[in-house]
């Protein structure tokens, strides 16, 4: 390893942010003062390698108390973690919440992602910029998804400091971004959770029955409403017993891949390599995706006690939640949730007095939507860039810090409960033979009440939006997010399944359905598409760092072009997609053409 540091020195405030984390330096190697320490002495070999995973938090923790990482914070940093600057700095500037470069202390992210575009972000942000004007001390950057769709448009206030502040501000106007901004402890509360699911309090929901219904902060209240029924349960049945029950109940994940959940449990418990890792991706960075955040915010019991139930089965004695960055309301209620299961011994060394021992460590994103796909999701954590690995070795076999990994969505986790409260037999009738059990759908756009609903497998699109309540000149409807397809507004009968919307040429994802009317130009939205994935690629394989380029240069010449020039880019947007899907490493290259590839063929975008 060879280690080059510059003579950049941290600030006090830098130093103080490093040291919270990673505790006082022990050597002058690592920052400490010459007299109390001698140079000569460093930390090495495996003791060192098995700090890496630290440098993601120890990013986070500079940035949120200055705002910035400065050289000599990062190099500061470096020494403490025995890690190469160069390697910093490529983390680093791989996340769109941090900056190498100076910035304020207050940073306003506000959406322009597909949702916002629509309900008006492009003039909110000029607004926003006009009414701050030079010298505000606020940052304004555009932003892709906030996660904050039924509220759109969106802002994100984020203040550095000890404590860091933050403020979202949804459904946004210029008055209160900026006042989220300038004084983050005065902006108004955000809504409850509840206010995002128009079923709220309805009989019948599974996923969502207790969201609005018990105090998100109170452990009390979440076990009067049935909560650790199912990890009781599953200690009666054993590991094996519950890899079985949720086996039998055909769940398959719920973040788009629809690979059968019992599989992937069944494949990790049995390796014999130890030790055996746990990771809940809520890293939902899908435009349009949100359903992830309402459960965490609304019922952040039920994901701790899940992902207690899905280490308990595959053997697993730690598990990683690795948080979108933009969730700060989420990470609170995570946080509060895992130290009250941790202080009532339903957390640590002895879970419910089985004899178990298991604990969750909350590990937080920072801007990457590649880091949504599980080997990038791996690096992230581990403090290496979020770029996707080559498969096979799959994370079965070996996942986090090379060991067997299972890795499952929040949605999917949370599926668990009802398996084991129920059983298997009763949740398989739910829904249609192939796609079993309740799904959520985040739906968006131009609809009277958008929010996260909660539907058995095999309802209609037209079903759903009649919940949500669709206007009159619906035009389009985007199933999938930017990875997925869009469909017309004479085809609202598709079932809403995996092999329903497969067979119907287009896609469920994750559950995003986006409705435009037509007061929303497609061509701006494939744009947007095409800048977003353009943004988001991680560039390690060259068919998506190119690919993604080209399809946002040749869509920006259709728009003003007409005629036989159209058409040539039309047809070259075509080859490049082909190559992306069959070439590119992982989803992001895979799927960036899709939807833009729908709304050519089905809705005539530029005829």
């Amino acid at each position: 390893m060879d280690l080059h540091f510059g003579d950049s020195k941290p600030t006090d405030e830098e130093r103080a942010a490093v040291d919270a984390l990673l505790g006082p330096p022990e050597s002058s190697w690592e920052g400490a003062d010459r007299s109390d320490a001698d140079l000569r002495w460093a930390r090495g070999g495996r003791e060192a390698r098995d700090r890496r995973d630290l440098l993601l938090p120890g990013l986070h923790a500079i940035n949120d108390r200055v705002g910035w990482i400065s050289d000599g914070a990062l190099d500061y940093l470096c020494r403490r973690l025995t890690v190469p600057p160069a390697e910093a700095y490529g983390v680093a500037t791989f996340y769109a919440m941090f900056s190498v470069k100076p910035r304020p202390a207050t940073v306003l992210h506000v959406c322009t992602d597909l949702a916002c575009a629509a309900a008006g972000a492009p003039e909110l942000c000029a607004g926003i910029e006009e009414r701050l004007g030079l010298g505000s001390g606020v940052a304004v950057e555009r932003s892709p998804c906030l996660g904050l769709c039924e509220r759109a448009p969106a802002a994100l206030a984020i203040k550095a400091g000890d404590p860091v502040r933050t403020a979202a501000s949804a459904p946004a106007t210029v008055h209160d971004a900026v006042l989220a901004a300038s004084a983050p402890d005065s902006a108004p509360e955000e809504p409850p959770a509840a206010l995002a699911v128009p079923q709220a309090g309805q009989d019948g929901l599974m996923l969502l029955h207790r969201v609005g219904v018990v105090d998100p902060a109170s452990l009390d209240d979440y076990r009067a409403h049935g909560g650790y029924a199912a990890l009781r349960r599953a200690f009666e049945l054993g590991p094996a017993g519950v890899i079985r029950e949720v086996t039998d109940s055909g769940l398959v994940g719920r973040g788009g891949a629809a690979f059968p959940t019992g599989r992937k449990w069944q494949a990790t418990a049995s390796q014999p390599d130890r030790p055996h890792y746990l990771v809940c991706n809520a890293d939902e960075s899908e435009p349009g995706t949100f359903k992830d955040r309402v459960l965490m915010e609304g019922d952040p019991y039920a994901l701790v006690e899940a992902m207690t139930i899905a280490g308990y089965a595959t053997g697993a004695h730690r598990g990683y939640l690795y948080l979108r960055g933009e969730y700060p309301r989420a990470l609170h209620r995570l946080e509060h949730a895992i130290a009250q299961a941790r202080a009532r011994g339903l957390l640590g060394d002895d879970v419910l007095g089985q004899g178990y021992a298991f604990d969750i460590e909350i590990r937080r994103g920072a801007g990457a939507y590649i880091c949504g796909e599980e080997t990038a999701l791996f690096n992230s954590i581990e403090g290496y860039r979020g770029e996707p690995r080559s498969k096979p070795p799959f994370p079965v076999e070996k996942g986090l810090f090379g060991k067997p990994t299972v890795e499952n969505n929040v949605e999917t986790l949370v599926n668990v409960l009802p398996i084991l409260t129920m059983g298997a037999p009763a949740y398989a009738t739910i829904g249609t033979p192939r796609s079993t059990g309740p799904k959520l759908f985040c739906v968006s756009g131009t609809v009277e009440r958008p929010g996260v609903y909660e539907l058995p497998f095999g309802a209609t699109l037209g079903d759903l939006l009649t919940l949500a309540g669709v206007r009159d000149g619906l035009r389009a409807v985007l199933l999938g997010g930017a990875a997925g397809g869009f469909v017309r507004a004479d085809e609202l009968d598709i079932p809403l399944t995996f092999e329903g919307t497969r067979e119907a040429g287009t896609t469920l994802g994750s559950g995003v359905v986006m409705a435009f009317d037509d007061s929303v130009p497609i061509p701006r939205l494939l744009l947007r598409i095409a800048e977003f994935f353009r943004d988001e690629s991680c560039g390690q394989c060259v068919p998506c760092r190119v690919g993604t380029v080209r399809q946002e240069e040749a869509l920006h010449r259709i728009a003003e072009r007409t005629g036989a020039a159209a058409a040539d880019d039309i047809a070259l947007l075509r080859e490049v997609g082909r190559a992306m899907r069959d070439a590119s490493i992982c989803g992001l290259g895979q799927t960036a053409w899709n939807a833009v590839e729908s709304a050519i063929d089905r809705l005539g975008a530029y005829e």
